[in-house]
């Protein structure tokens, strides 16, 4: 499988560079403007290119050519829990996308967001970006993917838009989804549960018979972390977690009650490879996983794309 080059802006902690590279990407550039994020990424991943500045700082008009530029832009603008401001919102950058894809001409691009960009209230938007993009000679569409119909052990809606220069979105097509089993909550995490030999721990892998509702990972104005708003707390309470706080560690022997994750079952939750370290205390490691892009759907999307580019 040939190697294609991708350049990815929003990086965050990796879960879309991971699933990129897993699809044959080499990366030329990891950027984000969050300094715990690009430590995460140097820790993991020694070898990459990370840079930690803000876009408005970055320019592409002296880079290699890069075949793919992919990112996860900011998903405030868009969520219900931002206000969904949309190109009101300062932390919009989908206009620097646009830029830095003007300046680097990619041969596609591909973008991740919340599931709210593609509200009824948002088509006027989503069509001036499409437009935007046909200016420079992309053709592109937005779509609708759950992580879990692709292996993630979790109820995760993301808006991906792909854009292609003509020659190779003909040849594109989106990935189907899969139809094998998930694993649920309790096989998924009890070899981490057991870790200080939790006496409960297969009565709770029993109950926790379900995958997970969407991991948050919240905002820098956010507090302290946890397992989202009162309606995602009583989906883990079905689970049987606690998810008004995170653990530094696993339940001892003797604990007795709902137990609280960890930051890395919750990685686990979004699919990074337990070798994956993340960098800070819990609150910046839970902000960097609950943001992150599911690896296994951004491989799925990514794969389409490299195929479409080498066809």
């Amino acid at each position: 499988m040939a190697t294609l080059l991708s350049y990815e802006i929003c990086a965050g902690a990796g879960g879309q560079a991971l699933g990129i590279s897993k699809a044959g990407f080499s990366h030329g550039g990891l950027v984000d403007n969050d300094a715990s994020a690009c430590a995460t990424l140097s820790m993991s991943r020694p070898t990459w290119n990370v840079i930690n500045c803000g876009l408005e700082c970055l320019g592409l008009t002296e880079s290699p050519k890069i075949d793919l530029l992919a990112g996860g832009l900011p998903c405030p603008p868009f969520s219900k829990a931002g206000k969904q401001l949309g190109k009101l919102d300062e932390r919009d950058l989908f206009p620097e996308a646009i830029r830095l894809i003007r300046e680097s001409n990619p041969k596609a691009i591909m973008i991740e967001n919340v599931r709210g960009l593609l509200d009824q209230r948002f088509r006027d938007y989503r069509i001036h970006i499409l437009g935007e993009l046909a200016q420079l000679g992309f053709i592109g569409e937005f779509k609708l993917y759950n992580a879990a119909n692709f292996g993630v052990p979790q109820h995760r809606l993301r808006t991906i838009l792909v854009a292609m220069k003509p020659e190779y979105w003909i040849n594109f097509s989106w990935p189907e989804p899969k139809t094998t089993c998930r694993k649920t909550v309790g096989r998924l995490l009890y070899d981490l549960m057991t870790a200080n030999g939790w006496l409960g721990a297969s009565e709770w892998r029993q109950k926790a018979n379900g995958i997970a509702p969407t991991i948050v990972g919240g905002s820098k104005k956010h507090g302290g972390p946890d397992l989202g708003p009162t309606r995602a707390r009583k989906s883990w309470a079905n689970l049987g977690v606690d998810g008004l706080g995170i653990a530094n560690e696993p339940p001892e022997r003797s604990f007795s009650g709902l137990p609280r994750l960890t930051p890395r079952m919750i990685a686990r939750i979004q699919s990074f490879d337990d070798t994956w370290q993340f960098f800070g205390g819990k609150t910046a490691q839970c902000r960097q996983i609950g943001n992150a892009f599911p690896p296994p759907l951004a491989q799925a999307i990514a794969k389409q794309i490299h195929q479409a580019l080498t066809i």
